[in-house]
């Protein structure tokens, strides 16, 4: 599945469509600034990936800080099974950038 970019996400957050985000950082990064998403650190997700295969067939938009550790989380959940997932290009970084 495509990636999604910052424009994007926040154009259907706006819209108010339920969208499913997943947010890779650590949990330091994740208190500092974020947009809403569920907390599963990069690091967690192999041990963690049990609470979410309920959304296999979801569309989720995975997230980090620029969008590298979110493309590995991204092709970690493609790999087991899951069919819609979305990296956040620019990660956090452009997003600030754009709209803080």
């Amino acid at each position: 599945m495509d990636d999604i970019t910052c424009e994007e996400l926040k154009e259907r957050m706006d819209k108010g469509e339920k969208i499913i985000l997943i947010d890779v950082r650590e949990e330091f990064e994740h208190e500092q600034f974020n947009i809403g998403g569920e907390l599963i650190s990069l690091g967690s997700l192999p041990s963690s990936i049990h609470a979410i295969e309920n959304l296999m067939e979801e569309e989720i938009v995975v997230y980090c800080r620029s969008g590298a550790r979110s493309a590995n989380a991204k092709m970690f959940l493609m790999n087991n099974g899951f069919k819609n997932v979305r990296n956040l290009t620019g990660g956090m970084v452009q997003w600030k950038s754009k709209f803080e």
